[in-house]
């Protein structure tokens, strides 16, 4: 069935394997995606929606590389809002609630489009590893399929196993079943597994609840987008709502914590500390006397609900007891409950910097497989690994980002350097440089890198470097132009802002944080300027972020610039740390196990001392 070699296998059509696929294939790597049902590519497993706090930057940075995640998600739109408004832009994070099945459409669309990718149904049982290099998968019908690369993707599906109460049963989500087999023959190889949870809410029919008794949430008044592209703008949305829990549903939901996995030893892998299941808020945050309940509409034309706040593992007997008392869902249909998965993950200080993994040649791995959760930060490492598969087959070097580039570099460095114990998650204070990785300049950072790989077309290009070349001469404008006291002063009155003696530079107005571009746009000189350049408000944002932030923006380039220094002092594969008698034995432990590829990473690894740095150096001939 498959004549000659391919050049890149990917396992699992989630969001890591659909960007894995498209990045390879887009590079000109002859792919397959083999997935085990292919009705369900792009299918959003748990919530109905793309970004937040931390992930929309992951979004915007994808779509600024060539992957797809930005534009199906601006295709499949139902509102649109930009988080973190009232905190500095370095905070602003979008977020798109989506109509699920139109996601999952324009995710099959976009890749049946994309030339050199073929598909096929079935389960892995094998792969295929010969010199320690993979050679290829075999399925579970017995069918050999070769390859050069080959990319596991595996999401939930690993041993995966559904809790509701104390009923259990083997499946990768709900109505779909688990991937068995190949666990074991990856630790036959050496690789070490461990096991991880995560959660999911009831799903529920929209008619039988009072949104009368709920707050309204609705999307921005005037919504942006992820993409970068031409992709539309929302002209119309559906609106979110919000409730809460009492303590009347807790007392409730307390009656059957005997009988809940979470606390009678059903599970005990960990899971994501930062979403934890309704038991688990109760359990934790005892003198919390109400929790909020978000009610979001699945999608433009179906009456299904996600009840995001009440993920939950309780028995179904329990589950729709305790919502009923919650306001606005009193006579509450469900259409299925929430349930809580088990699964295998393999911890990822087993890879490379490229996302390859140490032990096996040419294997790579990708999203929850490797600890994270999250369609963003699954979707980033697929991206990720999917270029760097095609790399590796052209004998190019690895396309990696550091932490003041891109979000992506932070998360990728953090799994391979720190691992993770727990689903890890994207939070922008994991971002030491977070004033320089805005979800505006995404573009700007990272889309000549791409365009330099092959993945980002000439068109884009051009656009970044327009974008580039006018918000350069906005803000020489700003810098250079003097205002008029006279038609300054009172706009500052009006803004409680202290008024000024003498004309200066209109970036000095600018500068003042109560002063944004709105009231600029009043004075005559910056309108005019404005109106002759056809200057957009993309361009402007651009400009005010970079006269108010300044500052900042410079100590931290000058702080990243310090510490890249050591990225530049390599450390040799196989590099033998026990010869060093000055390093404690802690160091020569995490050491010999991580294999950092240069100083930088060694520092970043914990238990790793500046003393230990030091010792590498003078070894090292620093």
């Amino acid at each position: 069935m498959f004549e000659g070699e391919y050049d890149v296998v990917v396992v699992g059509g989630g969001h890591a394997g659909a960007e894995a696929a498209a990045a390879a294939a887009n590079l000109g790597s002859k792919t397959l995606l083999i997935t085990m049902n292919l009705q369900t590519i792009g299918q959003m497993s748990c919530n109905p929606a793309m970004g937040g706090i931390a992930k929309g930057q992951i979004v915007r940075e994808i779509d600024a590389i060539g992957g797809y995640s930005g534009i199906v998600s601006d295709k499949s739109a139902i509102q649109f809002k930009m988080l973190n408004r009232s905190k500095g832009p370095a905070m602003w994070s979008p977020r798109v609630q989506s109509d699920r099945l139109l996601f999952a459409k324009e995710w099959r669309d976009a890749l049946e489009q994309t030339p050199n990718l073929d598909f096929y149904q079935d389960m892995i049982q094998d792969i295929i590893v010969q010199g320690g290099a993979i050679k290829g998968l075999i399925t579970s019908l017995g069918t050999p399929i070769y390859s050069k690369t080959v990319i596991l993707t595996n999401g939930t599906f690993l041993n995966g196993l559904i809790h509701i109460g104390e009923k259990n049963y083997g499946g990768g989500r709900a109505g779909e079943k688990a991937a068995t087999g190949l666990t074991t023959k990856l630790e036959n190889l050496g690789f070490e597994s461990g096991r991880m949870k995560t959660g999911t809410p009831p799903r529920v029919d929209g008619r039988s609840l009072n949104y009368k008794l709920m707050e309204e949430q609705p999307g921005d008044v005037d919504p942006s987008k992820f993409s970068f592209t031409d992709t539309s703008f929302l002209t119309e949305q559906r609106s979110c709502h919000i409730t809460y829990t009492s303590p009347d549903v807790h007392d409730l939901l307390r009656l059957g914590f005997d009988r809940s996995p979470m606390f009678n030893g059903s599970i005990q892998s960990t899971g994501p500390r930062y979403c934890p299941s309704i038991e688990d808020k109760i359990n934790r945050f005892a003198d919390k006397s109400r929790h909020q309940i978000f009610v979001e509409p699945e999608g433009w034309n179906t009456v299904e609900v996600y009840v995001n706040g009440f993920s939950t593992s309780l028995p179904e007997d329990i589950q729709y007891t305790a919502l009923r008392s919650v306001k606005g869902f009193e006579n509450v249909k469900f259409f299925r409950p929430g349930y809580a998965i088990e699964y295998d993950y393999f911890p990822p200080t087993q890879l490379k910097n490229s996302l390859e993994t140490k032990l096996v040649n040419g294997l790579f791995f990708a999203g929850q497989i490797n600890g994270t959760t999250g369609y963003e930060e699954a979707a980033s490492q697929g991206l990720m690994a999917g270029i760097n598969a095609h790399l590796k087959l052209n004998k190019k070097p690895p396309f990696i980002l550091k932490r003041n580039e891109a979000y992506i570099g932070v998360l990728i460095d953090d799994l391979i350097t720190k691992g993770t114990d727990e689903p890890y998650r994207m939070f922008t204070s994991r971002a030491e440089f977070r004033t320089l990785l805005r979800q505006d300049n995404a573009d700007l950072r990272l889309t000549p890198i791409s365009f330099d790989l092959g993945l980002a077309s000439e068109g884009r290009m051009r656009a970044v470097e327009l974008k580039s070349a006018q918000t350069q001469e906005l803000v020489s404008f700003f810098k250079t132009q003097s205002f008029d006291v006279n038609e300054v002063n009172p706009l500052l009155i009006s803004k409680n802002s202290a008024k000024v003696k003498q004309p200066n530079k209109l970036s000095k107005i600018f500068s003042r944080p109560n002063i944004t571009r709105h009231e600029m746009m009043s004075i005559e000189a910056v309108s005019s300027y404005l109106e002759k350049h056809r200057i957009n408000s993309e361009i402007l944002e651009q400009a005010e972020i970079q006269i108010k932030y300044a500052g900042y923006i410079q100590k931290e380039t000058a702080n990243a610039e310090k510490l890249n220094r050591l990225d530049y002092i390599k450390i040799p594969e196989g590099f033998d740390y026990d010869v060093l008698a000055s390093l404690s034995k802690e160091a020569k432990e995490k050491l010999n196990k991580i294999k950092p590829a240069n100083l930088s990473q060694a520092s970043r690894i914990s238990g790793i001392n500046p003393s230990d740095i030091s010792v590498l150096l003078v070894k090292l001939g620093r």
